[in-house]
């Protein structure tokens, strides 16, 4: 059976991010601990790492998985353009549990799934996600479980669901301690995730496709009220994104961009997979 590294004692930590690092390289699976819950990742850039990771989670094309990042430079990166609105949610929310739906870099070498062009994207505020992803780049990361089962929100959990179709497993602890379970479904510390591609030229409305561990009034809090889209006309169920969301051209259509957030977990990007991450993760 694959192996757990208990990331508390230190020679363990030292030795399951140098063989997750490794295993990323060769195209391999990855299950590390994120804020939210426990995601599996896979090297963003990587066609065939991404496509393994939907067929260990029993996913399919249409719901592609978030992507993790390691900071807010990369948010510039990887999108074609960031409005100021984000800039404050992510200033006030990154590192953490918001997943946010962006237009892609049109020049992006990379097939994370049916994005219509957009990706999910979310830093995650865990010590040992970070560390790993400031050695690989961006991750394509989807909650750790079985498509249609709850996030894992440890790696003993992962590894029941997920078996030795990962390479490495990081244990992390608990995963979402930090947070309220305000999700969509009881229990659930899945990221927020919302879809920002409306405010493309300056114009638009931001709508929440995922309630998460972040508040509508906390959002609310940072960029006004009438800057958020009225819940009921938010995409009522979720495909992630390029976290869970997403993750040029113009801005996809809500469904579009519902298929290509689906959220798992957190991921990115960004929680539960059916529900979340995402987020990743």
């Amino acid at each position: 059976m694959t192996a757990i590294y208990d990331c508390s004692v230190e020679s363990q930590l030292l030795t399951g991010l140098r063989l997750a690092r490794g295993a990323i390289g060769r195209g391999q699976l990855v299950v590390i601990p994120t804020d939210t819950v426990y995601g599996v990742a896979a090297d963003a850039f990587d066609p065939a790492a991404v496509t393994r990771l939907l067929e260990a989670k029993g996913r399919e094309r249409t719901s592609p998985p978030p992507v993790l990042i390691p900071g807010i430079p990369t948010l510039d990166a990887l999108a074609s353009e960031v409005p100021e609105p984000v800039r404050q949610l992510v200033g006030e929310f990154w590192p953490g549990g918001l997943t946010v739906i962006l237009n892609a870099q049109p020049s992006l070498t990379w097939d994370l799934g049916e994005t219509r062009g957009t990706v999910a994207l979310r830093m995650p505020d865990s010590r040992i996600a970070l560390e790993l992803l400031a050695e690989t780049g961006p991750l394509a990361v989807s909650s750790a479980n079985l498509s249609g089962l709850p996030a894992a929100t440890t790696a003993a959990e992962a590894a029941d669901m997920l078996g030795e179709s990962v390479a490495v497993y990081l244990d992390g602890g608990s995963a979402g301690a930090d947070y309220d379970a305000i999700g969509e479904r009881p229990g659930d510390t899945s990221s927020t995730i919302i879809d920002a591609t409306g405010l493309t030229g300056g114009t638009g409305t931001i709508r929440i496709v995922r309630a998460g561990v972040i508040s509508r009034e906390r959002i609310a809090a940072v960029v006004g009220d009438e800057l958020l889209a009225p819940d009921a006309v938010a995409a009522p169920a979720l495909a992630a994104p390029a976290v869970e969301p997403a993750e040029g051209g113009p801005a996809a259509a809500p469904a579009d961009v519902a298929s290509a957030a689906s959220a798992d977990a957190d991921v990115p990007s960004a929680a539960s997979d059916d529900s979340t991450g995402a987020a990743a993760s």
